[in-house]
């Protein structure tokens, strides 16, 4: 889909929202749905670079670390992949206090699904890495670049390209899951949604609103994620040429 297509999508999928939301007569309850789509796009975001970060040192430290960091990373990988969400969300919210550890809602949401992602994440980064043609790092070799030096400055731009695709989805995915972070005290949109259909029981009508509401945010991101590949992929052309 073309980007200017993806852009008036978002900005249609707003206005219907709100247009439902004002012939439903909720006009009265569009702030809280907003206060709490805030909220959400709080989490996604600082979950999502706590994902790359998290993706990036474990794939390189998998691939290139010396054995205890290699183990480290594939034991990060291998249990955030293989548990739930939902459990990892409820242990660092109500299993840490027992360590003497206390952290705020908000911050468990966004390192539950931030290391949750990040797992996933790491293979993507791997594969995107392992993908690139030997070639290149044979002329990186030629050039005396050390490993690092030939990740950064040849390897990983190539392979970042790559990653863009799938790091959208995984982005989409964190923004479902915030959906849990409801259940430990936080008033996300998901939240939100919850206490007002509890008052009015207008169950039709507001989560039809959430939902078009989760699906602008996801086109949003959707849109960054296809301007940046754009971006990237020219400025890969430019150095080839």
């Amino acid at each position: 889909m073309p980007l200017r297509s993806l852009v008036v999508s978002v900005i249609l999928a707003f206005t219907a929202g709100l247009v439902v939301a004002s012939f439903a007569g909720f006009r009265e309850f569009l702030p809280g749905l907003l206060q709490g789509a805030l909220v959400t796009i709080q989490i996604t975001v600082g979950g999502s670079v706590l994902a790359v970060i998290a993706a990036f040192i474990a794939a390189i430290g998998k691939m290139y670390g010396p054995w205890p960091v290699r183990w480290l990373a594939v034991g990060y990988i291998e249990v955030f992949r293989g548990t739930s969400a939902l459990v990892q969300l409820f242990w660092l919210f109500f299993v840490l206090p027992h360590f003497g550890i206390l952290l705020e809602p908000l911050t468990v949401a966004i390192l539950a699904l931030g290391l949750n992602v990040g797992a996933y994440g790491a293979e993507v980064v791997r594969g995107a890495i392992q993908s690139v043609a030997k070639g290149q790092w044979e002329a990186a070799t030629a050039l005396n670049m050390g490993r690092l030096t030939a990740l950064r400055r040849i390897i990983i731009p190539q392979a970042f390209v790559r990653m863009i695709p799938p790091w959208g989805n995984l982005f989409i995915e964190l923004l479902k899951a915030t959906a849990l972070v409801s259940l430990i005290t936080i008033s996300d949109l998901a939240f939100k949604a919850q206490q007002i259909n509890q008052t009015t029981f207008r169950t039709v009508e507001i989560f039809t609103i959430v939902l078009v509401f989760y699906l602008a945010i996801a086109s949003l991101i959707t849109v960054a994620m296809r301007a940046l590949e754009e971006r990237a992929a020219a400025g890969i052309s430019r150095g080839r040429s």
